[in-house]
């Protein structure tokens, strides 16, 4: 089963390996930061007095929600691309890597905005009535006040949102970004055998997510001494 383990386990292929994993931490946490600036605009839409944010806000929450990552990319790498020449004639040629930020943002973007919403919900209302009292417009309320105590409520999730993400960084492969995924296909077809890269690139993610998770506890626990 595992055919080339000898051949495959060497410091140039870790090497190899460990530049897709890079790639693969890097395109999570970018999708993360700009999946967190989404998210506070679609939890300020969800739970705004006005229609048309709340709107807007609801139809972006349950598209991204109710289809899946995977159709969401292709649709990005194939479909945008076709409509864009059909319109203009000209060839839309996109980056893999910058496919997949914009389709993990996106997607990333729509759950995080439940988890923000769930935040801003949990905010005591009296601190609403407080701010209101001082004189403070909403705008001001939800960013001085509200939203530095639903981004503190919602560490927790944001770590475990981070971890999928990076495992989901893999589904990138398919339209050709040599993240950690890809990376190990290339080997196996290399070395005719895709055990052995497959079973190190499951070690690199469980490395890379149990970081994580250890630095998300410790991080927790410091925020949990600060209240």
């Amino acid at each position: 089963m595992f055919v080339a383990i000898d051949k495959v386990f060497t410091i140039e292929n870790v090497l190899f390996l460990g530049k897709g994993a890079l790639l693969s931490v890097v395109i999570a946490a970018i999708s993360l930061t700009i999946g967190l600036i989404l998210g506070t605009l679609g939890a300020m839409g969800r739970t705004s007095k006005h229609i048309l944010p709340r709107f807007l806000s609801n139809i972006y929450v349950t598209i991204i929600r109710g289809t899946p990552l995977l159709l969401q990319i292709l649709i990005i790498f194939s479909v945008i691309p076709s409509v864009y020449t059909a319109i203009t004639g000209n060839i839309l040629r996109m980056d893999p890597r910058l496919i997949g930020i914009i389709a993990l943002s996106i997607n990333s973007g729509a759950y995080q905005t439940e988890l923000i919403r769930s935040g801003i919900n949990g905010v005591d209302k009296g601190q609403w009535e407080a701010c209101e009292t001082l004189g403070l417009s909403s705008w001001q309320t939800m960013k001085l006040v509200i939203l530095p105590q639903a981004f503190k409520r919602i560490v927790p999730p944001l770590i475990s949102e981070f971890i999928t993400l990076i495992k989901d960084s893999s589904l990138i492969s398919c339209i050709g970004a040599v993240e950690l995924l890809k990376s190990a296909q290339i080997l196996g077809t290399q070395y005719f055998d895709v055990m052995s890269p497959y079973s190190l690139a499951a070690i690199f993610y469980l490395i890379m997510t149990a970081t994580v998770s250890f630095i998300g506890s410790k991080v927790e626990k410091r925020l949990a001494i600060s209240d």
